[in-house]
């Protein structure tokens, strides 16, 4: 982890906690249940900030889908299958990492046997459909959205799901947050007023400004999931050759249904080349 990395979530851990903290410590809703004895909504709204902050250090730390032929490999081999290599057309050009060429140890693998070795040089010159070089994380991701600079992590396949997971939960914590915080506000005149509302005021402001900035993110996501779609592959449509090249606006799209279950409630890694070849009714 850089010091950038740790600045960074040292800053979103002080924040989550700070707020928080501060609205308990103040005559809001919250405070005067627990001075009732009524610590039910308290202690949850507690539980719901450490759960945001939990998840947040969980994705930001997390794999999230660094592109290691080697683990292909032999998940391929973990379940007979072998890795499949899809033909290309001749139209269609793979993106080649010349960064990192996708790290692989040919050497140990050309020492093992020579169709190990075939395999891992198609893997290392070819990234895998729908992954992309990330020059901050100096990795290949796959099925990469985008590079959270919040997150200090990319957001790939593997841990897009545990994203959204985390923008609903800070969705829930901002909208509770702001509803604590407007309830403390003293509207009566008074000459300590700002005195009284200065630290209210600035939390309801900043809540407000980072509940539409979630909200947007998570409405656009899930918006993109549902199409079977990335930030990235929305934004830089015209640039990717396998879609651009594609008959159908969106090759990767199998129905709202199907395109979320994949994405919620899929264990493994997805070979897109065999959804995007069966779309365009070519041989896989």
């Amino acid at each position: 982890m850089g010091a950038g990395g740790r600045w960074v979530r040292a800053a979103h851990t002080a924040l989550s906690a700070a707020l928080p903290l501060g609205l308990l410590l103040h005559r809001t809703d919250l405070q005067k249940q627990e001075e009732r004895g009524e610590l039910l909504q308290p202690l949850i709204f507690v539980l719901l900030v450490l759960c945001s902050i939990l998840l947040y250090f969980k994705v930001s730390l997390m794999d999230p889908g660094f592109v290691k032929p080697e683990e292909e490999v032999k998940e391929g081999e973990d379940k007979g299958q072998g890795v499949v290599i899809p033909l290309i057309p001749g139209d269609i050009k793979l993106r080649r990492c010349g960064y990192c060429m996708v790290k692989v140890g040919i050497q140990n693998m050309l020492e093992e046997s020579d169709l190990k070795a075939y395999i891992a040089l198609q893997l290392l010159l070819v990234q895998p459909m729908r992954a992309k070089h990330c020059q901050l994380c100096q990795h290949c991701v796959r099925r990469y959205d985008h590079h959270c600079p919040w997150l200090e992590n990319c957001v790939g396949e593997r841990n897009h799901p545990l994203f959204i997971v985390y923008l609903s939960v800070q969705l829930v914590v901002l909208l509770w947050g702001g509803h604590v915080a407007w309830s403390g506000l003293y509207f009566e005149q008074s000459r300590e007023w700002l005195q009284h509302n200065i630290f209210l005021l600035v939390s309801f402001l900043l809540i407000f400004i980072f509940t539409i900035v979630v909200l947007l993110l998570l409405v656009s996501h899930l918006y993109l999931i549902s199409c079977n779609t990335t930030t990235w592959e929305f934004m830089s449509h015209h640039r990717i050759s396998y879609l651009r090249h594609s008959e159908l606006e969106n090759p990767f799209d199998q129905g709202i249904i199907l395109n979320l279950w994949g994405f919620f409630c899929s264990h493994h890694l997805t070979a897109w080349e065999n959804i995007y070849f069966h779309k365009n009714s070519e041989p896989v």
